[in-house]
């Protein structure tokens, strides 16, 4: 029966301690050196590259393994042309008058306004759909499940295998999207998820002057993040 649970054995390799350790702290320092990039080098790359950084994507775990996601690399001048005009005309809009004042605030110490292009000078756009609908090995319809979650964790994953290969991007969200699907003639069970440009970062690139927040704000063990009202009423419970 098509379906059937059909567990197998796990492979796992456990790590001493001592390596734990110094993986830990290699992955932080890693990581904590990725940042946001919009100034890109022309410069290409081999397209094989991607197709690995999309293949650790899609190791993302996913509501009920459905793998509701779908990559679209772009190289072509005139699409990333195109995919630069529209966007371009969206963002006008949004920084025109769409997004609130308080919005707009926010973003100023990152510098950002309605120009982008490093649409057309990055060599990679990546284009990440997150498909509403599957389609079944007989081809027929079928509910995907945790679409956002699923698609967001592949997302995650597709970023820090981009950085591991010594590539930069940046999570480009122009809004609305559905430029894209049109441009690219994606079905329309499939949504517009965010966009990747992928590249060496230009020389003399400059990023914004930002602080990540310290690990205790981000992190709480037990009951640790409640507020002090909320741990003496349990206390006396």
């Amino acid at each position: 029966m098509s379906g059937e649970y059909r567990p197998v054995p796990l492979s796992f390799e456990r790590k001493s301690p001592q390596e734990m350790e110094a993986l830990s702290k290699q992955l932080e320092a890693d990581l904590a050196s990725r940042r946001s990039v919009r100034e890109f080098s022309p410069e290409s790359f081999p397209r094989e590259w991607l197709d690995c950084a999309i293949a650790a994507a899609s190791t993302a775990p996913s509501g009920a393994h459905r793998q509701p996601w779908h990559f679209v690399v772009v190289d072509d001048p005139e699409i990333k042309r195109e995919i630069r005009i529209a966007a371009e005309r969206e963002e006008e809009r949004s920084y025109g008058g769409r997004m609130p004042e308080d919005w707009l605030e926010a973003l100023r110490p990152i510098g950002t306004d309605e120009s982008k292009p490093y649409l057309e000078i990055a060599p990679y756009l990546v284009i990440l759909f997150a498909e509403t609908q599957g389609v079944s090995s007989a081809g027929e319809k079928q509910k995907n499940y945790y679409v956002t979650e699923s698609v967001g964790i592949a997302a995650g994953l597709f970023i820090g295998a981009i950085h591991r290969l010594g590539l930069a991007t940046l999570t480009h969200t122009p809004s609305p999207m559905k430029f894209l699907r049109d441009l690219l003639q994606r079905p329309v069970r499939e949504k517009p998820f965010l966009l990747f440009p992928v590249g060496y970062p230009a020389s003399g690139c400059r990023v914004p002057d930002l602080k990540r927040k310290e690990l205790e704000a981000v992190r709480s063990f037990n009951r640790d993040g409640l507020p002090s009202d909320s741990r003496e009423s349990q206390s006396e419970s």
